[in-house]
């Protein structure tokens, strides 16, 4: 039976031409000419013009998700363009069922035929429907199956430790199964120069920046290129890969990275993610190779960046080395509930420092946990630290000392071995240009300009390596420094509170050897326990201030003033008052109203109340004297006479009489002889009046 109809030779013949990979377009060119042989086959039937899908060249048939030609494809079928559609097999076509049968539904609704060399179906009859999917189903099932095998045979590999599907900067591959070190100095000393940034600045991101400052580049091999080595100023993320890779640890890691599969908008969408966990890695072989540095060391810098982490930290993470002044953050854990504490600033310039345990707080609703001052425990802390380390204070100068002498050759070196290299290229492209036959200006005019660009490279290494020369020479110690240095180093007390040495070097000194510091808040004391590295632990107490005692509060005798006061005059009196005294705040400022008001408020001390004075039953020398009906000076004489009882909160405070005592002298009855509380600056008259002041 003739399939084919004039009504689908009225429409065209698409040839479907897929390969699943890369490597099979770059190196499978068979099966491309075998796939674009289809159009011989498609004049046969009566097509003498054929269309080609290729867009799906070098992508696996799994799905239609990123398959662009299969969309093409099947939109064109759809809308009854197609007539046939031509394809080695259905292998090609698709090894997804899911999308074969919607191809196969969508031929049969518009009436599309299906073809490979041998023949013609049509979904609509039910036999090639029944074929059809039958093929289908074998595509699907020979896919899972070569992908079983494929994946077991990665795994027996990968779990022998030789499966390298890509080959880190640093090494090279020796036969298929084992990598070896790099022989190029160059990058040998590229690799071993971040570790050794690292161990000093105990930083990605220093080590980042340091890199860029100073202009050195990192070798990289880009995906694709297994034996090209590319030099570019690193990114933070090549710096990451490199100080956490365990390859240069010299073990063996495979399953590092784990695939997730999910269902977005109708389609597959496959993720990967690291897992940073090494006992979920697939494969771990320690010293399966030669590494750059020890896997102890690995470990090590695996800890401290994961300490350095911003995000949501787990509850062992001490947190970045930041400028804080701060000694003790990211250190302290609080002994009553096992959460980490975290400082808070406070204060006008923010220089008022508390450590708070108030996680439980935020996240759970739970009651307030501890806080307290943190200068106090900064400095036991750090006069713990000067006394420890006391005795290797002069071996850590001398290591300076050393250490200075060494100061930029890392730079210097890094960049002669690249002017090395840069020579050794422009000699390279000078042979090539030298061989060339000059007839062959096409081929001697191309050397002749990649000869000009290596030359442009040597100079500008050369100049980079003047400026480093520079900078080395500049930044070396002299022998005034260097004596400084040794005297600072046989007394660490006066080396650690120096004005030269920074909150982020004092934090350092302390990280390295304190590992945790456990605190209580007792009733009258902090109780701090030090886990040392080495095991130790060492336990101090701070005595905690109590409620209102802080380096800006205001004297014991000012404040008993201020409240005998606040009971005799208004807040502006009492400011104006302890300003003639000479009294001053806390924070050695004068006094304000508004400070008076503040120091009142904070001790609940209620305000003066206009009359309040009448009804204790109290006079001013003033009333008094008008009540006796004489002058002030009169009144005074009586008071020092000791006719007239009278006290004085302070010189120049008002005068407080009892209105009883002015009445029984008034009448006659002769009180008791009273010695009065007087001050001889309470003679003194104030400026601009014609009495003393005691209103």
């Amino acid at each position: 039976m003739n399939k084919i109809t004039p009504d689908h030779l009225a429409r065209k013949a698409i040839v479907y031409v897929r390969q699943s990979s890369e490597h099979q377009v770059r190196h499978n060119t068979g099966s491309q000419e075998w796939q674009y042989g289809l159009k011989a086959r498609a004049g046969m039937l009566g097509w003498p013009d054929v269309t080609f899908i290729d867009q799906d060249l070098g992508l696996s048939g799994g799905g239609a998700a990123r398959r662009p030609g299969f969309k093409i494809m099947l939109d064109a079928v759809c809308n009854r363009e197609v007539g046939i559609i031509l394809s080695v097999d259905a292998t090609r076509l698709s090894r997804n069922g899911r999308e074969w049968h919607t191809l196969l539904e969508f031929c049969g609704v518009v009436g599309c035929l299906l073809a490979d060399e041998q023949t013609v179906y049509d979904p609509r009859l039910p036999t090639d429907r029944m074929v059809l999917g039958m093929h289908g189903t074998m595509s699907e099932l020979e896919l899972a199956t070569m992908r079983r095998r494929s994946l077991e045979g990665r795994n027996r590999k990968a779990a022998r430790g030789e499966l390298f599907p890509a080959v880190s900067a640093g090494y090279r591959r020796v036969g298929r199964n084992a990598i070896e070190k790099d022989p190029d100095l160059r990058v040998r000393a590229a690799i071993e120069l971040v570790f050794r940034r690292f161990d000093e600045m105990q930083s990605v991101r220093q080590v980042h920046l340091w890199f860029r400052d100073e202009a050195l580049e990192l070798p990289s091999r880009p995906t694709g290129e297994k034996e090209q080595l590319r030099w570019r100023l690193p990114n933070y993320a090549r710096v990451h890969e490199i100080l956490t890779n365990p390859v240069y640890a010299g073990a063996y890691a495979y399953g590092r990275t784990k695939s997730q599969v999910e269902i977005r908008d109708g389609e597959k969408k496959v993720t990967r993610k690291v897992v940073s966990d090494r006992d979920a890695w697939q494969v771990f072989i320690p010293d399966n190779h030669e590494g750059y540095i020890s896997l102890e060391t690995y470990e090590r810098n695996r800890r401290v960046i994961a300490d350095n982490s911003t995000k949501m930290m787990p509850s062992g993470s001490r947190g970045a080395v930041r400028s804080g002044a701060a000694l003790l953050a990211g250190l302290l854990r609080c002994g009553h509930c096992g959460r980490k504490l975290t400082v808070t600033y406070s204060g006008t310039r923010g220089t008022v420092l508390r450590y708070i345990c108030h996680s439980g707080v935020l996240n759970h609703s739970e009651p307030k946990c501890i806080s307290f001052s943190g200068d106090p425990a900064d400095a036991a802390v750090g006069r713990e630290i000067v006394r420890i380390l006391e005795p290797i204070g002069l071996e850590a100068a001398l290591r300076v000392i050393e250490d200075d002498a060494n100061t930029g050759s890392e730079t210097v070196r890094q960049h002669e071995i690249a002017l090395e290299r840069a020579r050794y290229e422009v000699d390279r492209a000078w042979r090539q240009y030298d061989a060339v036959d000059p007839e062959n200006r096409q081929v001697a005019g191309e050397l002749e300009r990649r000869w000009n660009e290596r030359l442009v490279a040597v100079q500008q290494v050369e100049t980079a390596l003047h400026h480093a020369r520079e900078a080395c020479a500049g930044m070396r110690m002299d022998e005034e420094e260097r004596e400084a240095c040794l005297r600072l180093g046989a007394d660490l007390e006066e080396a650690w509170n120096h004005e030269g040495v920074t909150a982020e070097t004092r934090k350092r000194m302390l990280r390295a050897a304190v590992e945790e510091i456990v605190v209580w808040c007792e009733d009258k004391r902090v109780r701090l326990l030090l886990h040392w590295r080495g095991g130790d632990h060492t336990e101090l107490f701070v005595a905690r201030r109590a409620t209102g005692q802080h380096r800006h509060a205001t004297d014991a005798d000012t404040g008993a003033l201020i409240t005998g006061l606040a009971r005799q005059m208004p807040d502006m009196a009492i400011a104006a008052l302890l300003n003639r005294l000479g009294r001053r705040t806390g924070k050695g400022h004068g006094w304000r109203t508004a400070s008076v008001c503040s120091f009142r408020n904070r001790r609940d001390i209620p305000p003066y109340r206009e009359g309040e004075r009448q009804e204790r039953g109290e006079m001013t020398l003033s009333e008094a004297a008008a009540a006796l009906k004489v002058d002030y000076q009169k009144a005074r004489r009586l008071i020092r006479e000791g006719r007239l009882p009278a006290r004085q909160l302070c010189p120049r405070a008002p005068w407080i009489i009892s209105a009883a005592d002015v009445e029984r002298l008034r009448t006659g009855e002769r009180p008791g002889t009273v010695q009065p509380t007087l001050f001889e600056e309470s003679e003194q008259p104030l400026p601009g009046s014609g009495k003393p002041c005691e209103d």
